[in-house]
């Protein structure tokens, strides 16, 4: 008998689910699988959020005159600020679909 992947339950409210099916959607595949995507992204980038960086005593000069630099204007960053941030558009979305399937 093969073995079968563990199942993992977790609590939502409709809103919530709404929210994660919209998102889904919009990545085109199904909940579970975007669930569990985004989630075990999470989970990486806390993990590597706690990673500790040693930085050798002869490059602290260094970096610190890094930090200390004005920051150099770019066209990336102009364009970032010149645009309205898409988790606006996913929350607008997922009110659309939830009222949507309620008049299915």
């Amino acid at each position: 008998m093969p073995a079968s992947n563990p199942l993992l339950r977790i609590h939502v409210t409709p809103t919530e689910r709404d929210l994660l099916r919209a998102a889904a959607e919009h990545a085109r595949t199904n909940l579970s699988d975007f669930v569990r995507r985004k989630a075990i992204k999470a989970a990486e980038m806390d993990l590597a959020d706690r990673l500790v960086v040693t930085i050798p005593a002869e490059d602290w000069a260094k970096l610190e005159r890094c930090i200390r630099a004005p920051a150099k204007p770019n066209a990336a960053l102009r364009d970032l600020a010149a645009n309205r941030p898409l988790w606006q558009d996913s929350l607008r979305l997922a009110r659309r679909s939830t009222a949507e399937g309620r008049n299915q």
